[in-house]
């Protein structure tokens, strides 16, 4: 697998430290503050300035004075549960926030973020004994059959813990290492994301170069539950450009239809995607870019809309020339989302590389 010698010196292992540290923080859809705070912390010392908006969306500006602007992005926010409702005995029935597969629930360990602070749980689940009994139908995992048990035999003792409707849940597991260079973790949907664009300004910084426009590192709230973060900020910065980095399916696992999904593995760089919201001409620079430098890039299509951010910034104001540059992931909405670290690297150089062709003057009208 293609590795960059440049990108790798710079992801130090004080860097892989905060990518653990950052994806085992919750940072549920709504509530992302926690989350964000850390990714400012470890952000602020490579920017010029800083703001955040009113739904906690983080913008870290380089150059804030400069007329054309240029936004690199991604999203904070994970999937979660909501609490819904307690029942006389204690146990803790669910709605979703966001895209939260309920297939994997039953058995796992989540933290609820009650008014008191964390609390475990587990999504508890008949034995197999119990289930099949009395028909020879297994019973699957649904919404409303799954609920939380938090260790509490009454309503009462639920409630003196802090937990209350509205509070929300996400599930316990978290980074780990794996063999061959994968990584594994609970929300790298898009938590990776806001690492990769927090390490190209640190390459900025650390390789003193000076960027002929304003670059506005941004970390968006509430994309999964439709790209609200990025509505928002893109309507506040009005940018003349936006990279936008995601996560998409590695569909070499089973079960996949290649056909329907496209042919995407880890560990053979980041994904460039061909659709409608994104601008034919930014994408020829990036591919460009990744050509002279020898960067490794697969290619995919989106019908109609990519699903991401790209599409907020895409379609904002008078519209923005976007593109999106995604990483290729395994399991996607699991809490064993794993991916590859020379995919990382390669991500991190390509934006960098590609901001550092970028100019004001760069031809991106179709005509």
């Amino acid at each position: 697998m293609a590795k960059t010698k440049a990108v790798k010196s710079i992801l130090t292992k004080e860097s892989y430290s905060f990518l653990k540290n950052y994806i085992n923080n919750p940072s549920p859809t709504g509530f992302e503050t926690s989350g964000q705070k850390m990714w400012i912390d470890y952000i602020k010392p490579y920017t010029d300035s800083f703001f955040t908006d009113p739904y906690g969306t983080a913008v870290g500006v380089i150059n804030p004075t400069a007329s054309f602007k240029v936004v690199i992005e991604a999203h904070a926010d994970e999937i979660s549960w909501f609490v819904n409702y307690i029942t006389a005995e204690g146990l803790i029935y669910l709605k979703r926030n966001g895209g939260v597969d309920h297939q994997i629930a039953p058995s796992m360990r989540v933290w609820i973020h009650g008014k008191k602070g964390p609390v475990k749980a587990v999504f508890g689940w008949p034995a197999i004994h119990t289930r099949m009994a009395n028909t020879d139908k297994e019973t699957n995992p649904k919404v409303d059959n799954l609920f939380l048990d938090c260790g509490a035999r009454n309503k009462k003792e639920v409630e003196a813990l802090g937990i209350h409707v509205g509070a929300v849940a996400t599930y316990e597991a978290g980074y780990e290492e794996m063999a061959y260079d994968y990584l594994v973790g609970r929300a790298f949907d898009n938590r990776v994301g806001g690492f990769m664009i927090a390490e190209v300004a640190r390459l900025l910084k650390q390789n003193k170069k000076k960027l002929p426009f304003g670059l506005y590192i941004v970390n968006a709230v509430q994309e999964e539950i439709g790209l609200r973060g990025a509505e928002m900020i893109a309507r506040r910065i009005k940018p003349d450009a936006a990279i936008i980095t995601d996560v998409t399916h590695d569909t070499s696992t089973p079960m996949i239809n290649k056909m329907i999904q496209g042919d995407i593995a880890c560990g053979k760089g980041p994904s460039l995607t061909y659709g409608p919201a994104v601008h034919n001409k930014l994408l020829q620079v990036v591919q460009s870019v990744a050509e002279k430098n020898k960067i490794p890039v697969q290619l995919n299509t989106a019908s109609r809309s990519t699903g991401t951010d790209t599409d907020a910034f895409a379609y904002a104001n008078d519209g923005c020339p976007s593109v999106l540059i995604s990483i290729p992931l395994r399991y996607m909405h699991t809490t064993v989302e794993m991916l590859h670290k020379s995919d990382i690297e390669n991500t991190i150089e390509l934006m960098y590389e590609t901001l550092l062709t970028l100019t004001p003057k760069t031809n991106l009208s179709y005509f």
